[in-house]
């Protein structure tokens, strides 16, 4: 048998899991981009300091928060598919590892896992 670069030995699921991966570092690199944009324009708000910028911040902010949400999902399902490749790889089993979700598979499983963060008072 005749192996892959990466070990797997099964060039179509490997390439299955590499356009997987690199739609899902688009995805990411898509939505830091976003909050680079989100980022600037609450500078800019605050700096102004006039009340009617002040209150559009509150929603990009939670916006900014939102997309954070998604980035550390879509991180988790990545990791996941990832294991699951490694797990699948050694036995030959042919998982489908391309099942990095959408955002909104992983803010559920976000949730159900309990994420939050504690902030100092």
């Amino acid at each position: 048998m005749e192996e892959t670069d990466s070990g797997l030995g099964n060039g179509q699921m490997d390439s299955k899991v590499v356009q997987t991966f690199q739609r899902s570092f688009v995805q990411v690199q898509d939505i830091l981009d976003q909050n680079r944009l989100l980022i600037n324009e609450i500078n800019q708000n605050h700096e102004s300091n006039t009340p009617d910028n002040l209150t559009r911040n509150v929603g990009l902010i939670r916006e900014l928060n939102n997309n954070i949400r998604r980035v550390v999902g879509l991180y988790t399902d990545l990791s996941s598919s990832f294991t699951k490749t490694m797990a699948g790889s050694g036995s030959g089993s042919g998982s489908d590892a391309g099942a990095a979700s959408s955002e909104g598979d992983s803010s559920a499983a976000m949730k159900s896992a309990g994420h939050k963060r504690n902030r100092p008072a």
